[in-house]
């Protein structure tokens, strides 16, 4: 008999209770015990959910108030130096736990948070953990432990989950004086043999270890330190089983099924021509689980298929096969029935975290017991594939048609940036050190409150866009009272920055609550692409028009870029991601010529999340930087030579693409560097990159103001890597998750930073 197990499930909650407790207790409307309360609640909801979808072992350590990475590190007991205010053989506190998450205020210091960065290739950001030169490692922080009594407690068969030594160790980032990690393996091996150790003695049958960084290119020293960690960490009567995902194993799978586990569980939605070779190198005596149910989409499994490439292995294996989704499903949404408003030829074609564990049952049921056992799902599940292949819906001649057509003058500006700068800065004429922001301000309850009733009904066409153009013209009052040099009209009208845009366009499908984290409180939830995509009509013009008719200030159009708007939608998997993202791009293009037929001249086409699509293999990664930079550039190539095209990162390592960037040809980039204190700039100092920057000194993930000080003091870390001419200033992303008052006094001083710079700097 197989056996089916989840390797996580959504932390959030189908209601986002998560978020919102977290939320109450930061803004101290709920006490600690409260939290705690409401995050027991939602555990047990989630296992008991777990148990009666037929899932035979469900996972305990997946589950977290912020973010698991984070808890791994508190768990190991590294905690920043800059953030320990107490005996380091204490449990480690809660507000530590936070503080290390969104950075703290003490004794008039800022001290900046845990640099966030993406989860591998998904749209989750962990926090960076940091380690220095003969780090200790303690248990300081018994959650885990904790939650697997309750678990205990409330009769589920648990298994414990926690994150490798060799990818936790790979993911961290050394501070201080420089060494060679791998230094630190024995005392981490030391720790996580006491972690295996009190799961044993807890009762814990299985521990579920995962190490996605198999799915790197690891260098050969990382390989045989893997061998020998394994080796060590062998425990009498306790199972691992070491979990692997998001890409085949590749050079590392011969390695991989012979370490010292238990049991091996691999990825086959990504890596399904890995499958023949582990049977090969899998040995006799261990269990094998398969990822066969995407736990990064939300499509509608092909159950047939996943049969075909299910029963022969069960032959093979028998009971050491055991079934799951590719992933944990923290990257995808809590529940699809509760999307009463979507169209029902979509909604029928889906499947969201509950549906998927049903999924895996099924499938399950059909191996143990035979198909007849399961005949009227399997044929639910067929005949909505069979709609979905064959719907007229899904193909637009003409979109396809204006893709063939794309030809190379399209994909380029007339002249090069030093030519267009010229031009640029003879009309602009702005200061040294010139200040913007990112593009969002503060989403307020009455904003929030107008989108619904216009949306609902509740108010008219003309009543929503005068409040929204009294909200755009405050906005620029308070950013000319501040004397920011180039403005945004604030987006008040927006809901998303991907949303608000695949709401008008065709192609898109939008649900009420399939919320999906993204980082600590803060939840997405991402467009469905199902179909081609193409643009009725201008989505930004009117907003960004007026605007600029209430300054005489130049004023930024704010757009989101094509490959942003694909890696944060869940995307079609009919088509290759490529051609969707130049039919995003089209769409995009002629917004872009439509803003500047409407007198604005600063377009910012924001990419946030281009780095994050890059494949885990480095032999994949030409292929997709082609195709990315050239959804942008076909975006941006039709502008005038005046026209300032500006882009937006976050969070990301630049070193690796830097001339991928480069070929974007953007005039002006931005980016996050406040958590790094200016290092992220390396990469554009190493590279000599010719073009203008912006990096980021606001963080705003963050409740804390930071100091003119310190604001100025990164700005000149900043001078020391890049010309003073080519160096904006400005927060490192957009301000629509904070308030007001924080806002106008973190943004006065950075343009108080501007000018005591521009008073010590000379170019």
């Amino acid at each position: 008999m197989s056996i089916t197990h989840n390797l996580g499930f959504p932390r959030i909650g189908a209601d986002r209770e998560l978020k919102k407790s977290l939320e109450a207790y930061w803004q101290n409307n709920i006490s600690l015990q409260e939290l705690l309360d409401s995050s027991k609640k939602l555990r047990q909801q989630h296992w008991q959910l777990q148990a009666d979808a037929g899932i035979d072992l469900i996972p305990v350590g997946d589950f977290s108030n912020y973010d698991h990475v984070l808890d791994m590190s508190c768990l190991l007991g590294v905690v920043p130096p800059r953030f320990e205010d107490n005996d380091t053989q204490q449990q480690i506190s809660i507000e530590t736990y936070f503080a290390m998450a969104r950075g703290i205020n003490r004794n008039d210091k800022t001290i900046a948070a845990c640099e966030m960065t993406k989860w591998f290739d998904t749209n989750y950001h962990y926090l960076v953990p940091e380690i220095h030169k003969d780090q200790a490692f303690n248990l300081r922080f018994d959650k885990l432990f904790n939650e697997l009594e309750e678990a205990k407690a409330s009769g589920i068969n648990a298994k414990a989950v926690i994150i490798g030594p060799i990818t936790w160790l790979w993911l961290a980032k050394i501070k201080g004086e420089d060494f060679d990690k791998l230094t630190l393996i024995s005392p981490l091996i030391d720790a996580y043999k006491e972690i295996l150790n009190r799961l044993k003695n807890q009762g814990i049958e299985w521990v579920q270890i995962d190490e996605p960084v198999l799915s790197l290119d690891l260098p050969i020293i990382w390989k045989s330190t893997l061998e020998f960690v394994y080796r060590q960490l062998r425990t009498h009567n306790l199972n691992i089983l070491l979990a692997s995902y998001f890409d085949e194993l590749n050079d590392n799978l011969a390695l991989t099924c012979n370490l010292a586990v238990d049991a091996l569980h691999i990825d086959i939605v990504r890596g399904e021509n890995q499958l023949d070779k582990v049977l090969q190198y899998l040995p006799e005596d261990k269990t094998l689980s398969l990822g066969i149910i995407n736990g990064r989409n939300i499509w509608r499994t092909d159950l047939d298929l996943a049969l075909e490439t299910l029963k022969p292995v069960h032959e093979k294996l028998g009971d050491r096969l055991w079934i799951a989704p590719s992933c944990s499903l923290l990257h995808v949404p809590v529940d699809l029935e509760r999307e009463k408003k979507l169209d029902s030829e979509i909604k029928n074609w889906l499947s969201f975290a509950r549906q998927k564990l049903s999924e895996l049952n099924i499938l399950n049921n059909a191996i143990n017991q035979g198909e007849k056992s399961v005949a009227e799902q399997l044929q639910l599940s067929r005949d909505a594939n069979n709609n979905r292949q064959h719907s007229e819906r899904i193909h637009q001649k003409k979109v396809k048609d204006r893709v063939s057509s794309i030809n190379e003058s399209m994909l380029s500006r007339n002249s090069t940036f030093k030519e267009r700068s010229e031009i640029q800065k003879k009309w602009l004429n702005l200061p040294v050190f010139p200040t913007t922001t990112i593009g969002s301000f503060p989403q307020t309850k009455e904003i929030r409150k107008a989108r619904y009733d216009y949306k609902h009904g509740e108010i008219k066409q003309h009543e929503y866009i005068n409040f929204m153009q009294q909200e755009i013209k405050q906005v620029i009052k308070e950013q000319e009272q501040l004397d920011i040099d180039v403005l945004v009209h604030g987006e008040a009208e927006r809901n998303d920055m991907v949303e608000y845009f695949g709401e008008q366009l065709d192609g898109f499908a939008f649900t009420q609550y399939a919320w999906v984290q993204s980082y600590g409180s803060r939840c997405v939830k991402p467009p469905v692409i199902y179909g081609d995509i193409s643009r009725p009509q201008a989505m930004t013009v009117i907003w960004s028009q007026f605007a600029q008719s209430c300054t005489d200030k130049p004023v930024k159009g704010m757009l989101t870029g094509p490959v942003t708007i694909l890696n944060w939608s869940f995307v079609r998997d009919d088509q290759p991601r490529s051609d969707t993202a130049e039919q995003i791009a089209l769409a995009l293009r002629d917004e872009v010529a439509d803003l500047e037929k409407a007198g604005i001249n600063i377009i910012q086409i924001d990419e946030a999340a281009l780095r994050e699509g890059l494949p885990l293999r480095k032999k994949d990664w030409s292929e997709y930087l082609n195709w990315a930079v050239r959804a942008f550039r076909l975006t941006a190539g039709v502008a005038n030579d005046a026209t300032q095209i500006h882009t937006h990162m976050c969070y990301s390592e630049f070193n690796d693409i830097i001339q991928s960037i480069a070929d974007m040809d953007a005039d002006v980039i931005t980016i996050e560097t406040s958590r790094s204190d200016m290092e992220l700039l390396d990469a554009f100092e190493n590279f000599a990159y010719p073009n203008e920057i912006g990096p980021g000194v606001y963080d705003i993930h963050s409740p804390n103001i930071p100091s003119t000080q310190h604001i100025t003091d990164l700005m000149k870390k900043a001078a020391q890597r890049i010309p003073v001419e080519r160096l904006w200033i400005n927060p490192d992303c957009g301000l629509k998750t904070r308030q007001w008052p924080e806002v106008k006094e973190a943004l006065a001083r950075m343009v108080e930073s501007a000018h005591q710079l521009r008073d010590e700097i000379s170019i």
